[in-house]
């Protein structure tokens, strides 16, 4: 392995040309916010590239400055940004801290746990991670299966998250912590107790007994109780991971009227009557290819539609063969624009140790990332944010890539170019920056910005073509000339 795939990330931040990544960073966190109309004027460009075949990794490589724009030609490539125009709120970019990741960073030595909580959570030598998830009791990824009661307990008298506090609760507490004291932190269950579902099994599918609603609503507020309690506030939760998939991990199955209805009857009122109504509810959690029809079903109730915040998708509908269904998310966003959308899941699965450097791995991230918030998503989560050697652990073998990988054989961290096109979303465009119309005239490159709150423009723009490709910025009518290197990302600050 090369070794410059695993040095300290603050490290490839290099400086190619111009300001520091440290001096931009600064100017992104500390630009006052400009109410007025955004201008260009007396504005460089400065470029963070990341590439394949070179040693770029957000990289600074170029800046550039505006000039005005002419009509550019039909043989030109060109991207096109309308700061006029302006749609939804940025929530932020982060993953998951399942119990595999907490398992394998307690096994780290200290120098090396602090690198990885910088990686991911310092906002100048890291990518400035914002959302955290993580599970009510187990998932596929940890070392076995476990809830927070005895078996039977349908009174939940035995409630304890004492599991948690062995390595999950440590390591969210010192992520939080290298955040900058918040994390937007929500929660997710794969299974009810095994009592209280149709099989009688966490694993498998089964469903939740009509018997345990209440019982099963009570839990989820007993568990944001008590991870409050440990001073780790939950901003909001999903109904239940993947419901319509029976896999061989905790698995659920609720139908779009099992969910709603569940939603209606238990978990909304629950929450409400346990003072935590403020909760942000969010529905589906499964792929994109069912959502419509299950959007339909919630929302056009309006008494589960509102209790629910919006709803969560993956990215995981190509198993069945065909294309990423981003059109699908357009159509929800178009037909209820008061729901918000949210990526709660996705990551490369079918771990290979041969494949750590598999630049595809990297473009599905950048290929999912812009084309979800081009079409109305407010926040993206990735899936495990630190697996072993193995792609693990996982109780059930369903072994996958993380960003980063700890090899417990060195010690050392690996980062997969993966974590370095995420970071060309996360480390720069910050929460409640607003997504800004970007089209691109070519399907060579794909496209999209943000206006954050400083009054920093953020245009990601990646290149999956096998040539390098020279391409017109146009900012309303400034342009400047910008080229990306072949299967490249690049995002450009102004």
């Amino acid at each position: 392995m090369n070794l410059k795939y695993v040095k300290m990330v603050c490290l490839s931040f290099s400086l190619v040309a111009c300001n520091s990544p440290k001096e931009e960073q600064k100017n992104l966190e500390e630009s006052p916010i400009q109410a007025q109309e955004f201008s260009t004027e007396n504005k460089k460009v400065t470029v963070y590239t990341t590439a394949s075949d070179t040693d770029f990794r957000l990289t600074i490589t170029d800046q550039r400055s505006f000039s005005e724009g002419v009509q550019p030609l039909e043989s030109e490539i060109s991207v096109f940004v309308e700061p006029k125009k302006t749609f939804q709120t940025f929530i932020g970019v982060g993953g998951a801290i399942t119990d595999a990741s907490a398992e394998v960073f307690a096994k780290l030595d200290p120098k090396k746990q602090q690198e990885l909580l910088t990686s991911y959570y310092d906002t100048e030598n890291g990518i400035g991670y914002t959302l955290l998830r993580t599970s009510i009791h187990s998932a596929d990824f940890g070392s076995g299966s476990f809830t927070y009661v005895e078996e039977g307990d349908k009174e939940l008298k035995t409630f304890s998250i004492n599991h948690d506090k062995q390595f999950r609760i440590p390591m969210i507490k010192r992520a939080i912590e290298m955040a900058g004291g918040s994390l937007l932190f929500y929660v997710s269950p794969w299974s009810p107790p095994a009592f209280m579902k149709s099989n009688n099994n966490m694993l498998q599918g089964g469903k939740l007994l009509p018997e345990y609603y209440q019982s099963w609503a009570n839990y989820y507020a007993k568990f944001i109780k008590a991870y409050e309690k440990e001073g780790m506030p939950i901003w909001g939760l999903t109904i239940q991971n993947e419901p319509m998939a029976t896999q061989t991990w905790e698995s659920c199955i609720y139908t779009a009227e099992e969910e709603r209805d569940f939603l209606k009857n238990y978990l909304g009122p629950t929450l409400e009557k346990e003072g935590l109504g403020d909760k942000n509810i969010v529905v589906w959690d499964h792929n994109r290819d069912l959502m419509t029809q299950r959007a339909n079903v919630i929302y056009s109730d309006p008494e589960a539609a509102k209790y629910a915040w919006g709803m969560g998708f993956h990215w995981y509908e190509t198993w069945a063969g065909g294309d990423p269904m981003f059109d699908n998310l357009a159509k929800v966003n178009e037909a209820y624009p008061d729901k918000k959308l949210l990526f709660t899941e996705g990551c490369n699965e079918k771990f290979d140790p041969a494949k750590y450097q598999f630049w595809p791995n990297a473009e599905r991230y950048g290929n999912s990332m812009i084309n979800d918030f081009n079409n109305g998503t407010v926040g993206w989560t990735d899936w495990n944010i630190l697996l072993d050697q193995t792609g693990g652990p996982n109780h059930v073998g369903n072994f996958c890539f993380a960003p980063i990988h700890a090899d417990l054989n060195t010690g050392e961290l690996i980062y997969t170019p993966s974590y370095y096109y995420i970071g060309h979303f996360s480390k720069f465009i910050r929460p409640e920056a607003k997504r800004v119309s970007t089209t691109v005239s070519r399907s060579t490159l794909i496209s999209t910005s943000f206006l954050n709150t400083n009054g920093k423009m953020v245009t990601v723009v990646m290149n999956a073509s096998d040539e390098k490709v020279s391409y017109n910025l146009f900012v309303g009518n400034q342009k400047t000339v910008v080229e990306i290197p072949a299967h490249a990302i690049q995002t450009l600050v102004y």
